[in-house]
């Protein structure tokens, strides 16, 4: 006879299998192919293949954004994809690109993040398409949401805290945190700052992991944060701890760096005789 220890592991290990797995980020669900055009993979050689490392998005014809401890010590050898829905199948709406130029914030932190945005000069234009288009991103005077406001992000990122990593794009709704309970010792203290602005969303009770929350995770740092369909944010601090109640995804805010976007995007001029010489 079976013990009756044995038949309820037994029944607890079915249940698990019937549960899904295919959770989003942390607690999301796969996008809609090519539904948000704006993303960017940026992928690093491993091996002879390349490899997602970390989100970005489009805001111009040859630009992307993404956040600066992506890419803390440039681009060696690193590619940008657009018009990626799944990694590893072949997609004809993919378009692959060097980067020409990489620009850090010159304010970066390495310590706690902050300022953690940067740009990228792609080599060449991208070709427009359903699958590839730049996104508005807020600018300074904008209104930033507010506390309790409803938020999405986007990428690859790991699902979990173990790392394992989704082949196709996921995205979450989350809701703005309160910045002085971010600021709390308990939660970031110090480390966070004024650039910043907190994101999550607690499961909902009932719940069958009352401390799993909705969240960004490793890998969709330098994605874009929207509301109302304008980036305000940039993923920063989304892989870490992903997915606990006091350790809320952190974002750095766009329209904070309206000024040195404009002046690092700005053609340069081409030097009169008389500046080169």
């Amino acid at each position: 006879m079976v013990p009756d220890r044995d038949v309820l592991v037994t029944a607890a290990v079915f249940l698990f299998a019937l549960i899904p797995h295919s959770e989003a980020i942390v607690g999301g669900r796969e996008a809609a192919p090519h539904s948000r055009p704006y993303m960017a993979s940026i992928q690093v050689p491993e091996g002879e293949e390349m490899k997602h490392e970390c989100g970005g998005f489009v805001i111009a014809d040859q630009w992307v954004m993404t956040a600066v401890h992506c890419l803390p010590t440039g681009p060696n050898g690193r590619k940008v994809v657009l018009g990626v829905h799944s990694l590893s199948e072949p997609e004809d709406t993919k378009q692959t690109f060097d980067i020409l130029e990489l620009h850090n914030h010159p304010d970066f932190q390495e310590s706690n993040y902050d300022n953690d945005i940067a740009l990228i000069k792609l080599d060449r234009p991208f070709s427009a398409s359903e699958a590839v288009k730049a996104v508005e991103f807020l600018r300074a005077g904008g209104t930033n949401p507010v506390t309790d406001a409803q938020v999405e992000t986007a990428g690859w990122g790991s699902l979990d805290n173990l790392g394992s990593r989704p082949d196709k794009l996921k995205e979450v709704v989350v809701d703005v945190f309160n910045p002085d309970l971010c600021g709390r010792s308990d939660y970031y203290g110090e480390k966070f700052t004024s650039n910043m602005m907190c994101a999550h969303r607690v499961c909902p009770r009932p719940c069958r992991k009352p401390q799993r929350k909705e969240d960004s995770c490793d890998g969709d740092s330098g994605g874009p944060l929207l509301h109302n369909g304008i980036a305000v944010g940039i993923t920063s601090n989304g892989g870490q701890k992903c997915g606990q109640v006091k350790k809320p995804g952190v974002y750095t805010i766009i329209s904070r760096y309206s000024e040195w976007i404009d002046s690092t995007m700005a053609p340069q001029a081409e030097p009169t005789p008389e500046q080169s010489q």
